[in-house]
């Protein structure tokens, strides 16, 4: 089944590696994937070369046609770097990162379809687990769009 599905929870070690579970790895076949923070994002994202060339097109768009964003472009782009699975299917958080996300000790990698992401337990169970009540509708609308 195609996409990344699914939340695990692993330890990062002592180097700041952190494990990806077998089926992600499965789906991102070996290939290099890149490492991202955005920019309020309280998690760190994983794209996988296809989704990041995709990104790429669209930045390269971006900064093309909007000298204002010029300076978001160099900020995200700042914040990302290329990682490869180790051969136990470990990847390195750098220490930058790992401080922007506020990941010690365990992390949630979190399948979002077509990217992996990382987070702090804490803030993902707040963020994700919790529908503030001006959610409720939304969530609704969400539900009722997908036909759940």
């Amino acid at each position: 089944m195609p996409g990344f599905l699914g939340a695990y929870e692993h330890q990062l070690d002592e180097k700041g590696r952190v494990a990806l579970p077998s089926a992600f790895r499965k789906e991102a076949e070996g290939d290099s994937l890149v490492l991202m923070h955005g920019w309020a994002d309280p998690h760190l994202t994983l794209l996988p070369e296809l989704v990041w060339g995709q990104l790429l097109e669209r930045l390269m768009e971006v900064r093309r046609t909007d000298a204002t964003a010029a300076n978001a472009v160099r900020r995200l782009l700042a914040r990302a770097t290329e990682v490869s699975p180790d051969k136990q299917g470990r990847i390195l958080l750098p220490a930058a990162l790992q401080e922007a996300a506020a990941l010690a000790g365990a992390v949630v990698l979190h399948g979002n379809i077509d990217r992996i992401e990382l987070w702090s337990p804490g803030r993902f169970h707040a963020t994700v687990e919790t529908v503030p009540e001006e959610d409720r509708e939304t969530l609704a609308r969400f539900k009722n769009r997908l036909m759940l």
